[in-house]
C-alpha cells in the first residue's frame, strides 16, 4: 500500500513536472489526443446512421398507378415524395411519369424516391391577366406577341385564322369554340383558335389611292414621250417630201414624130395631159 502510493505520487509529480517544464508540448499532445478520439467517434457514428456498406436497388415504378408505386417502394423500405404533378395526354391520369433516382439505381436503404405524377385534370392557366373580364383576351396584341404568350403557357393545339384587316393584331382567341375573356382560366389541352388581321385591307386601300392619283393629281400625269433619234440632237425633224418625177409617155413621142409642124402646139398640149407622175 505504501509502495504503490509512493509510485503513483512519483508519476504524478513527474507528469506535473513535465507540464511545468514544457507546457506547450503538453497542450499539443492533449489536443491531438482529443482530435483523434473525436474522429474515431464520428467514423463509427456515420457508419451506423448511414448504413455504411449497405446498398439497395431502386425498382421500376414508371407507368404504373401512384398507389401501386407507393406500395412497392414501402415494401422495399424506401420513402416516397411527390415532386410535381404534370398533365400528359399519352399517360393515364394518376400514373407515375418519371422517378428519381432512376430504376435499377444502387442507393442506400431507406432513401427517399421522388415521383412525378400525371395529373387527373389538365392544368388551367390564364391567357390574359389584365383585370377586365368583359374584354376579349389578347385583343389588340400583335400576332407575334400573342403566339409567344400562348406557347409560353404550354398550349400545343393552336390554329390561326386570318381575316381581312389593316394590321396583324389579334381580334379574339377561342378555346374549344368559345371566346376567351381576360382573367379566364383555360385548360392547356384545349383547342385554341386565334383570329388575326392579315393586313390586306391596308394594301387594298393603298392600291386604290394610287389608282386615283393620276386622275385627280396633275403630278401623277404621264410625261410626253419625245422620240430619240441617232445624232447629237434629240429633236425630231421631218424628212422633206420627194419631188415628183415627170415621165413622158411613149404614145406622145411617136405622135410628135409623125405630125407636121402646123399641129405641133396641139400635140404638145395632148402630151402634157397624158403625163404620168411617180413618187420615189
Amino acid at each position: 500500500m505504501g509502495k504503490s502510493s509512493y509510485i503513483m505520487g512519483k508519476s504524478e509529480s513527474s507528469a506535473n513536472g513535465l507540464v511545468a517544464r514544457h507546457p506547450v508540448i503538453a497542450n499539443l499532445l492533449i489536443i491531438i489526443l482529443v482530435a483523434v478520439l473525436g474522429l474515431v467517434i464520428c467514423y463509427f457514428s456515420i457508419a451506423i446512421f448511414t448504413k455504411h456498406g449497405e446498398t439497395d436497388v431502386v425498382p421500376k415504378i414508371e407507368n404504373i398507378s401512384y398507389s401501386d408505386a407507393v406500395r412497392i417502394l414501402h415494401e422495399k423500405g424506401f420513402r416516397v415524395d411527390i415532386r410535381d404533378s404534370i398533365y400528359r395526354e399519352d399517360i393515364k391520369p394518376g400514373y407515375v411519369i418519371e422517378q428519381f433516382p432512376k430504376a435499377n439505381s444502387v442507393v442506400k436503404p431507406g432513401r427517399k424516391i421522388f415521383l412525378y405524377i400525371n395529373a387527373v385534370h389538365p392544368k388551367e392557366v390564364v391567357i390574359d391577366t389584365d383585370n377586365n373580364p368583359r374584354e376579349d383576351a389578347l385583343r389588340s396584341f400583335s400576332f407575334r406577341q400573342g403566339m409567344a404568350r400562348l406557347e409560353e403557357l404550354g398550349f400545343k393545339n393552336i390554329r390561326v385564322v386570318k381575316i381581312l384587316g389593316e394590321d396583324d393584331c389579334i381580334v379574339k382567341v377561342l378555346a374549344n369554340g368559345r371566346v376567351v375573356k381576360k382573367t379566364q382560366k383555360v385548360p392547356v389541352n384545349a383547342q385554341i383558335t386565334v383570329e388575326v388581321y392579315d393586313g390586306r385591307l391596308r394594301d387594298i386601300r393603298d392600291s386604290l389611292q394610287m389608282a386615283e392619283y393620276p386622275e385627280y393629281d396633275p403630278a401623277y400625269a404621264p410625261e410626253p414621250v419625245t422620240p430619240d433619234y441617232e445624232g447629237e440632237s434629240s429633236e425630231y425633224t421631218p424628212e422633206p417630201t420627194p419631188e415628183p418625177v415627170r415621165h413622158e409617155s411613149a404614145s406622145g413621142s411617136s405622135r410628135g414624130a409623125s405630125t407636121s409642124g402646123s399641129s405641133s402646139a396641139s400635140s404638145s398640149k395632148s402630151t402634157e395631159e397624158e403625163q404620168e407622175y411617180e413618187y420615189y
